[in-house]
This record gives C-alpha cells, structure tokens and sequence, in this order.
C-alpha cells in the first residue's frame, strides 16, 4: 500500500546509506493525522469513541529487560555497568543482525521521523526512528520532541533507531536470549528493535542512550522523575517507582508541568527529554485524572485496551490482555504543560514510597549524605495482591528510580546528584505515600489531603522554620509541625498502638535497606555511606 502524501524534506543524509535506497515506499515525517489514516487501512488499530487510535502490541505487553542488551566494544567495556541490567553483546554478534534486519527491510513499507530528545538545546540528541508500523511512527511524534519545518533543514542524525516488530532474532546464531531484543551500540549509535511490538521499548532505548551520554560525557545528571514549576519560577522534581503517586503529586493543578518521566539537570536548568507522555491508564477516572482522561483524543493512542461490548468506549477497568494499559500523547494535550518544557534549578526534591511497613515518615528531611544513600536505594514496598505469591509487604529497591534504565554505576549519578544538591542548596524530602498506625493489613493508607498539604508546605518553605526531630533508625528530620496536618501524623511511631512493635519493624527495614545496599558498598564514598540507617 503506497499513499502519496507531501513529505516534509529535510537535508538528512540518504537512508541509502544505511542500505535503504527503497524511497518509494518510505513516508517521510508524515502528520498525525496521516499516520492514523495508514494505521486504520493497514488495520493496525481501531479509533475510540474519543478519536484516540487503539492498538495492540500483541505477545509483549511491557517491556523485556532480559532481552535488552548494550554492545560491549573499546568504547563501553570500562565504562558501562556489566550485569543483570547491562547484558553485554559481541560486536560481531549485533553487525550480523543489523545486516539482517536492513536486508529485511528492503521491500517493505518503512515510516520514518526526524525527531529529537532534549528540550535544552545544547543538550538535544537528534534522531531518525525507522518503523514498519505507521502507529509506532505516531507514538514516535508523540513521545519525542518535534522539529520546525526550519529545524528539518540541515537535520543531522546523531542517533538512528530501528524497530521492526515482526522480525525475530534465531537466538543460536543472534546471541540473544530468545526472539524479541533491544540491542543499544553507542559506538555505532544505533538501537536495533526486534521481537516486540511493546513501544516503551523505543522509549526508553533513547532514555538508556541519555543515561549514558549526559552524564559519562557532559556532566550532567539524567533523571527518572516527574516535574513542574510554580509560578514563582520554582521548580519541584519527583522521584518515585510505581505505585508511589508520582504522576499525581506532580500533576497539580497551580503549577506547570514541565515532564513526568524523565528528564537531565544541567548548571542551570530542568529540562524534559520528552515531547510527550506515556501514562498508565488501567482504573482511569476522569474525576483522579481529568488531564490524562482529556488528553485521550484524536492523536492519542491507547494500547491493549478494550471496549466496553456493542461501544467505542473504552473500559479502563478491563485488564483481559494485561494490566500496563497505556496511552502516549504529546505534552501540549495536557493544558499546563510548558513548552518549551525547561525550568530552573530545583528548589525542592521529593523522594515518594509507598511504605507498606508503616516505618517511614510521612514527610522528613534528608541532609546530603542520606539523599545520596536514598537516591541510589530506591525504595518502595509491594503489597499483597500486586503480584502473584505475595502474601505481605515485600520491599522493592531500585537503584536512582530507575535501576533498569542506568547504564552507568549508580554512584556515578547519586555522586552527581549530591554535588548538584549541595552547590545550589536544595532541599530533599522523603515523602510517604503508604501506610500509618501500623503495616498493610493493620494500618491504613496515607491520606492524599495530608501529602498535598506536606508537600505544599514545603514548596512554599512553610517548613523552613519549625523544629525537628531525628528519626531513630533512618536519621532523618522530621518536622514537628505542619500546616493542615495534624501533628500525630507527622510521627509514624506515635500512630502505632504497639510501640516496641514500631521500634522491631523499623529496624527490619532499616536491615533491608543495608542488605541491599552491600552490592553497592565497594563504589560508594564514606560520605554515601553516611546515609544508611543505623541504631544502637
């Protein structure tokens, strides 16, 4: 199928030289609402009620980070992180498949984008994202910055992505693990996407590529956080795994977005890698999420959802095909987003975890040491019933928020981090979002007007002036009082009916969080080490 749609040109060098010289059947920066009408006649998907275009992404439903590998040549073998998370791949072994997948190509329809990653400019990183799915290519306008037409003129590729679905690897003679991959080359700057309709794959190839590149190179920190600006021009970040309120806390309606996945901190700027947002949207509410559930329309793109039966309406509660539902749409759908999408130097740092355990203040301050130690941690605690075989509160780490994406050793960003946080003196917080007057099963959940309320004292320096107290396993500062809070509240042990209860689980946890620690002992500085909790 060939559509003769306007192409917007740039002066981008010829796809004949990475062995595509098919130019009839390649589609060029193709609009919106061009792609959707390929999409729809390519049945690659169906459109909602709402004009959103669902798809899905068939076998793989999230991402494989088993099957994600960094090429391990001159360039990366002393500087990458080796491990479970960096799976190394020869050199031979990736220019074999690269072969392969450019061979395959040769006949096929191909969508292709000029986008870039970085909203500072002199941090952006351009790229050409080459898809067989005209949806994917949506996703791709969607999710990543997009140039002028004056900005196309002279566009040079600094980074080319490949994502062909419907090619499978032969694992015995690839080197992969199974059928899907995602193989990052830095030395050739190249992403090679196989196996796996799942589009996070794409992105987060590229947050992997800016993990490694800002921070190795530029001295620049890469973050996994959510962020916005008041309108005082003070920006907040938000860290936080799953489940911790990230995307809530952060999404207020009297502050502008400015991203709320990722982002790079440079001597004088937040700025966000994204042109868009990839939200999860199982449970959606229009009433918890009005932003989200507006910004579903036509451009938007849901995947494995379902509709409710004889309707175009999508049941958001439905989890048939999985529970990572999610739709991608541009920033500029969200009506206080910022574009372009940078702000200052932080003024406040919240690290969120949803504390199953009871443990955690629901708000404390961190000095330095301990901020390092907490960001390179990444805490949070799953509770029964999130997963299969959990019966009780189970505690998750992941190092800097964001373990699966750091190509780098998580020093290396929490020694960023701690330099950046001491030079403009910036306040890190703890926040916690999950249970108070006991454990899961014993306790209840935080209340979310008691968060708000914390963390809007805090960015508004409410908190600058009131007494504090230490924290008798984990050291930080507990503020005594708190605007709109009741003053119970801001002591987790004084929740606890059973107090010797409180004291043996805070340190069972303050055990968890030194066990986990230990692979991280032989790189950190004493300073990092400083922050583990400790007791007599």
């Amino acid at each position: 199928m060939n559509m003769a749609y306007p192409e917007i040109k740039s002066s981008q060098k010829s796809l004949a030289e990475l062995g595509l010289d098919n130019s009839d059947k390649i589609f060029r920066n193709l609009s919106p609402a061009e792609l959707i009408e390929h999409a729809l006649l390519r049945q690659e998907g169906v459109l909602t009620d709402t004009g959103a275009l669902m798809v899905s992404t068939g076998e793989f439903s999230g991402r494989s980070p088993k099957d994600r590998f960094i090429v391990m040549d001159a360039q990366t073998k002393d500087s990458v992180w080796w491990g479970d998370i960096n799976i190394p791949l020869e050199e031979e072994k990736f220019d074999q498949l690269y072969k392969q997948m450019v061979d395959y190509l040769k006949d096929k329809d191909l969508f292709v984008r000029e986008a870039y990653a970085g909203a500072a400019p002199d941090y952006r990183l351009n790229l050409t994202i080459i898809n067989t799915l005209a949806w994917q290519n949506l996703f791709c306008y969607n999710m990543f910055l997009r140039p002028s037409s004056e900005e196309l003129e002279g566009f040079q590729t600094d980074f080319t992505i490949i994502c062909i679905p419907e090619f499978e690897a032969d694992p015995s003679a690839n080197g992969t693990r199974q059928k899907n991959f995602a193989i990052i080359n830095l030395s050739k700057k190249i992403i090679l996407i196989g196996g796996t309709a799942y589009a996070g794959e794409i992105k987060k190839g590229i947050f992997s590529v800016l993990n490694y590149l800002l921070p190795h190179e530029r001295n620049v920190l890469s973050m996994h956080c959510s962020s916005n600006l008041g309108d005082k021009g003070d920006t907040a970040i938000f860290f936080g795994l799953s489940g911790t309120g990230k995307t809530t806390l952060s999404a207020d309606p009297n502050r502008s977005l400015i991203g709320d996945d990722e982002h790079g901190w440079n001597d004088d700027t937040v700025f966000n890698f994204e042109g868009g947002c990839y939200a999860k949207v199982v449970n959606l509410e229009e009433e918890n999420e009005p932003d989200i559930w507006n910004a579903i329309k036509f451009g938007a793109i849901v995947e494995n959802t379902k509709f409710y039966p004889g309707t175009r309406t999508v049941n958001y509660r439905n989890i048939d095909l999985t529970e990572n539902t999610r739709t991608a749409y541009p920033i500029h759908f969200i009506k206080n987003a910022m574009e372009p999408s940078v702000g200052g130097i932080p003024k406040n740092i919240f690290f969120l975890t949803a504390d199953a355990f009871g443990v955690i203040p629901p708000i404390s301050k961190l000095n330095k040491s301990q901020a390092m130690y907490h960001f390179i941690s990444g805490y949070t605690a799953k509770v029964a019933g999130t997963e299969m075989g959990i019966t009780e509160p189970k505690t998750t780490f992941s190092a800097c928020f964001g373990a699966a994406f750091l190509p780098l050793h998580p020093t290396k960003y929490a020694t960023l981090f701690g330099e950046k946080m001491e030079q403009h003196d910036v306040n890190v917080w703890l926040i916690n979002t999950g249970w108070t007057g006991g454990p899961y099963g014993i306790g209840s959940r935080m209340k979310l007007k008691y968060t708000r309320a914390m963390i809007t004292a805090a960015l508004e320096g409410h908190l600058d002036h009131v007494g504090f107290r230490k924290h008798s396993v984990f050291g930080v500062a507990i503020p005594e009082s708190c605007p709109n809070v009741p003053k119970e509240v801001l002591s987790p042990r004084a929740t606890w009916e059973d107090k010797d209860a409180y004291d043996k689980k805070a340190r069972e946890l303050g055990q968890s969080f030194i066990a986990n620690f230990k692979k991280f002992e032989d790189y950190a500085s004493n300073e990092i080490l400083a922050g583990a909790p400790s007791w007599e």
